[in-house]
């Protein structure tokens, strides 16, 4: 390599810059035209108005925090622009005018004129001041519409793309171990079927707009011990590879994703940012995946300091570097001046940094940022006076009247009835007590990855920035014959008895009372639910236990709603509500339908993501477990949930009925077909989702009881049927087998058609029949579903 060799075309034109020429022609110019800082200068990003003072949305952030010099950084270039819409409330013209102007500065300022790559939040909905607050993931799992959550993401990113965003850093691919972990509210579910085929969909509608999607947390981060945020994870190879990896391959091979964050877990006491095998073996080697593989933030500087398995600065970098991390977020910590000492000194070899600033460079290349006609300006201020910053404010939507029907649909199809005796839907009730610490607070809809709790919490007196109805306010739209009489009863866990007895009170003099309880989003201690915020057993925080069971004793029928990040054991409610509705921070227009379901103009068709335990304190517990981990002879402890995965009432009924088989053998590379009726009998239009689960009785390692393997969500109009025909591949049957090696076995496997994971229609055998197979990442992952007139 020579940085002074210009490497140009015939018409002296530098073929980095030349967008005829081959991407990866372009880039190893480029490459051999850099400096070792140049090059480096690639790998990390900057994060400016980010705080070392406390108040952080990143672990460790006040200690990893330092004064960045711009002037000195900039002229050998920059890889990354960290969360230039989600640090600060900003107007999001203001916000696309000011990165435009970073941008250009950034190019001017480094001698081949190339940008950064800024990247975002996204998890609910792109993070910045004024955009659409959407579900959280937890409640996308619920929908079981993986086209809905499409349709989302691509809304998402069109906005993200729109400001001059290139990435974002979602979905969660993390699967629920333990729902005492404070993130769960940030995963799709406890099966890693749902999780892959919804955070596939996600990926999908993302790349769709033009974003870089990351996947996240790879891998093994949602089994920490006890639950506990950064603990150590201890899961065997098997868990590993058949719960915990399965998302990350599915989303890998069929959603485009072009980036992976790695976890900061440890996994049997390799943390993930050190474990070539998984990012450079498993990831790339195996898989195939060439996009880029980036640090969760502060990841690489944890070698050291979380970590204990790095000397120095430059120890972490090169071990990362190693292992396959090939950009430093979310600012310059390890990847910087330490790294460039190392390659001097022959500590970490030169050939890495190329390699990670290959797959940079090939990523930047790909967006259009190496071209010559690149233009910063990005979409959502063509025509616009850039020179008079007052006139753009608020020139920029990014809560548009169709984001917030979208986000109502998925809203809508994510609310749960988890039990009702008759009361709902509500029969126009004359009076309503409506109780509890969420019911007329605004926020009690987001997750801590929502702009307004994840940074505006940090900004008092800052405007919300979007509309956010409480269930009082859209009760009283629903209802509004009602008189609507509120109690708060407790707060969220300040354990607060004194309103109690008011509300019991109130409650007494109401046709019925709508309890509404859960969490409060926050991070880092900060909330009930969210990063950093664990749980120590599944009870509802604070005194709200003790209010439900006062209301219960109180003679009015009660409506326990729940807007929570997790699910929590709910005592005697669960058997003495007249109601429970479950939904799971829903987003902007969660209460309208909340207050839908209330009032029976939406028919509820949300499913549990995630089990919800009878007991606090018999976790962890999934459905996703063998035999000894459910109830049995040999424990006085039955962890048998309250309701199961996949659980969810209707409004109306399905009948379930004429299963045939084609075939009661099959071959191990084989694949079988059953075909049934499901008929709505009510007298209303209702969703039902038809969840496939496999049961294999006898297998060479201990498996699940059953797990999931398919599922459709079928729209059906009163007294219509439809003819379901699912084609299972014998390769659903696959596990680890005791070699390590996926296998598909020769026996008999029970079929379940059911409507949850404890609520089987249907059941069928099929002996799978012929050789013992062994199959790899190429292998089929679903079975697919097709549908005619009943």
């Amino acid at each position: 390599m020579n940085a002074n060799v210009a490497v140009e075309n015939a018409a002296g034109i530098s073929l980095w810059s030349d967008p005829t020429v081959s991407v990866t022609a372009r880039v190893d110019a480029l490459i051999d035209a850099m400096t070792l800082q140049e090059k480096t200068a690639q790998l990390y990003g900057v994060w400016v108005g980010a705080s070392d003072q406390g108040g952080e949305v990143a672990p460790h952030q006040h200690d990893m925090e330092e004064a960045v010099d711009l002037d000195a950084l900039l002229p050998d270039g920059l890889g990354q622009l960290t969360r230039p819409f989600g640090t600060v409330p900003v107007d999001p013209a203001l916000g696309a005018l000011s990165l435009a102007r970073t941008q250009r500065r950034i190019a001017a300022t480094n001698r081949f004129g190339i940008p950064a790559l800024a990247h975002d939040e996204c998890l609910a909905g792109f993070a910045a001041w004024g955009a659409t607050a959407y579900p959280v993931p937890l409640s996308w799992g619920a929908t079981f519409d993986p086209d809905t959550v499409r349709r989302m993401a691509a809304a998402i990113g069109r906005d993200m793309r729109a400001v001059g965003v290139h990435q974002g850093l979602a979905p969660v691919l993390d699967v629920v171990r333990d729902a005492r972990w404070g993130r769960v509210e940030e995963t799709i579910g406890e099966d890693p079927y749902l999780v892959g085929t919804i955070g596939t969909a996600y990926v999908q509608g993302l790349e769709s707009a033009g974003i870089v999607a990351t996947l996240k947390h790879f891998v093994g981060y949602s089994a920490s011990r006890a639950g506990r945020n950064l603990a150590p994870s201890s899961v065997g190879a098997r868990e590993l590879a058949d719960v915990l990896l399965p998302p990350f391959e599915m989303a890998v091979r069929e959603s485009g994703a072009r980036s992976v964050m790695h976890s900061y877990t440890d996994t049997d006491g390799i943390p993930a940012a050190a474990d070539e095998h998984l990012l450079t073996g498993l990831l790339r080697d195996t898989w195939g995946f060439d996009g880029t593989v980036v640090s969760d933030y502060f990841g690489v500087a944890f070698l050291k300091t979380l970590h204990g398995i790095a000397a120095d600065w430059a120890d972490a970098a090169g071990t990362a570097l190693t292992a396959g991390v090939d950009v430093e977020l979310p600012n310059v910590k390890t990847f910087g001046t330490p790294l460039v000492e190392a390659v001097t000194e022959g500590r970490v070899p030169e050939r890495l940094i190329d390699r990670a600033v290959r797959r940079v460079l090939l990523q930047k290349a790909m967006l259009g940022l190496l071209d010559p006609d690149w233009n910063p300006t990005p979409d959502a201020l063509d025509g616009a006076d850039l020179d008079d910053p007052d006139a753009l404010r608020g020139k920029v939507d990014l809560d548009r009247p169709e984001n917030r029907q979208l986000a109502r649909k998925i809203a809508e199809k994510a609310v749960i009835l988890l039990t009702n005796d008759g009361t709902l839907p509500l029969a126009r009730p004359r009076r309503i007590a409506l109780i509890g610490p969420n019911a007329t607070e605004p926020t009690a809809v987001l997750g801590c990855y929502s702009f307004p709790q994840h940074i505006g919490v940090r900004h008092p007196g800052t405007p919300l920035g979007i509309e956010l109805p409480t269930l009082r306010d859209t009760l009283a739209v629903e209802f509004p014959d009602a008189e609507i009489t509120v109690a708060r009863g407790t707060g969220i866990d300040d354990g607060d008895l004194s309103g109690i007895r008011e509300a019991a009170r109130v409650a007494g003099e109401a046709d019925v009372a709508v309890v509404v309880l859960g969490d409060r989003a926050g991070l880092f201690g900060q909330g009930t639910s969210g990063e950093g915020c664990d749980a120590e057993a599944l009870v509802l925080p604070g005194a709200q236990q003790q209010l439900l069971d006062t209301l219960l004793d109180a003679g009015t029928p009660v409506v326990t709603v729940l807007l929570a990040g997790r699910p929590y054991a709910l005592g005697r409610a669960v058997d003495e509500s007249a109601a429970i509705v479950q939904s799971f921070f829903p987003g902007e227009e969660g209460t309208h339908a909340i207050a839908g379901v209330l009032s029976g103009r939406i028919n509820p068709s949300g499913r549990l993501p995630v089990s919800v335990p009878r007991g606090p304190g018999s976790q962890p517990a999934t459905y996703l477990g063998a035999r000894l981990a459910h109830a049995s002879e040999v424990s006085n402890i039955d962890p048998t949930p309250a309701f199961s995965f996949g659980h969810g009432l209707s409004y109306t009924r399905f009948d379930w009925a004429d299963l045939i088989m084609d075939v009661q053998e099959a071959p191990t590379d084989g694949e079988f077909t059953l075909t049934f009726t499901v008929r709505n009998t009510g007298e209303r239009p209702g969703a039902e989702v038809v969840q496939l689960y496999l049961h294999d009785p006898v297998a060479s390692v201990v498996q699940p009881v059953q797990r999931l393997v398919g599922y459709t969500r079928l729209e059906l109009r009163p007294g219509e049927a439809r003819r379901i025909h699912v084609t299972v591949p014998a390769d659903l049957a696959a596990f680890t087998g005791r070699d390590g090696r996926r296998v598909v076995e020769p026996g008999e496997l029970e079929v379940r058609l059911a409507a949850s994971s404890a609520g089987p229609r249907l059941t069928a055998r099929v002996t799978l029949t012929g050789a013992e197979r062994h199959v790899d990442h190429t292998r089929r992952l679903h079975a697919t579903f097709e549908q005619d007139a009943g």
